[in-house]
């Protein structure tokens, strides 16, 4: 009976150490993606009222954790009796994301400035309009998460592909709560820097007001910062997609850094940056691409 138990508790701490084992490889692969949802996700925030932005960070978490429950599943469901549709699935998610990014940089370039609203029209439609825009954020927010999640779901999965289905699922659930823990908690911190700033500001002493005042000044560049580097990173996310799930697209990306390493002189500093700029250009010609048949459509449709 104690040899039994022994036994037992040899192979429950044997079964932990595979699972932090593959949790911290799946951890280290997934890190970029990582980076890229924070990016986007702090930029979704932007344009909210202060006192409304931890109630928007929460209802996205929320959506991400929801996301996660359908996809981990989902992709273990996958793995099983249809492997073969991961790459299809991931190249559309890119194309989405791709997608996304070009309508932001289109819309940046076309948007005319509305001109100022009289202040004696009803504000029962500004209101209105407040929440039909937060809302409109929370949704757009929730949809580029669940392609980001569903990469993170993907990269975790191939790190744990040779795994028992148990360890695969506690791996996968484990790194999809931690990434939407981290990724949350930090949006939650970056967009309250500005209210930490004003709360120093009033304090007494002078190197709390000086901090204060840095914070405050420097809250809005990051926010603008972190809005340029969201779009960015839909490029460089969904362009990654692409390269990596398409051949001829990822042999064409191959041939062309290979090509940039043998040029004297500047070739080894071409070929590290190389592979970052094509799918930087790659996920933005797909995302004009996508825009262009998106609109057609559109028109088509309401001809």
């Amino acid at each position: 009976m104690a040899s039994s138990l022994l036994v037992l508790l040899d192979d429950i701490a044997t079964v932990l150490d595979d699972v932090a084992l593959m949790s911290k490889t799946a951890a280290k692969k997934t890190a970029g993606v990582l980076g890229d949802d924070l990016a986007l996700n702090a930029q979704q925030v932007t344009g909210v009222r202060a006192d409304r932005e931890l109630s928007v960070v929460w209802q996205v978490a929320k959506g991400s954790l929801l996301n996660k429950c359908i996809l981990v599943p989902l992709a273990l469901l996958i793995s099983v009796i249809a492997p073969w549709l991961i790459n299809p699935l991931l190249v559309l998610g890119g194309l989405f994301l791709c997608y996304e990014g070009a309508e932001k940089v289109i819309h940046l370039f076309m948007h005319k400035k509305h001109q100022p609203v009289d202040d004696a029209e009803n504000t029962t439609q500004d209101s209105i309009d407040i929440d039909t825009y937060e809302k409109d954020k929370v949704k757009g927010a929730i949809r580029t998460d669940f392609i980001l999640s569903a990469e993170i779901v993907v990269i975790t999965l191939g790190t744990v592909s040779s795994a028992p289905l148990m360890n695969k699922i506690v791996v996968m659930s484990l790194i999809a709560f931690i990434m939407t823990v981290g990724v949350y908690g930090f949006v939650a911190l970056i967009v309250k820097i500005d209210d930490a700033g004003l709360f120093l500001v009033k304090q007494a002493k002078k190197w709390q007001q000086s901090l204060g005042q840095f914070l405050l000044s420097f809250a809005p560049q990051l926010m603008k910062t972190l809005s340029v580097v969201g779009t960015i990173a839909m490029f460089l996310v969904g362009g990654g997609i692409i390269n990596h799930a398409v051949p001829f697209v990822h042999h064409f990306t191959e041939h062309t850094v290979d090509q940039a390493q043998v040029i004297p002189t500047v070739g080894q500093i071409l070929g590290s940056v190389a592979p970052t700029s094509l799918n930087m250009l790659i996920g933005f010609a797909a995302g004009i691409i996508v825009l262009l048949v998106v609109s057609l459509s559109q028109k088509l449709f309401k001809k």
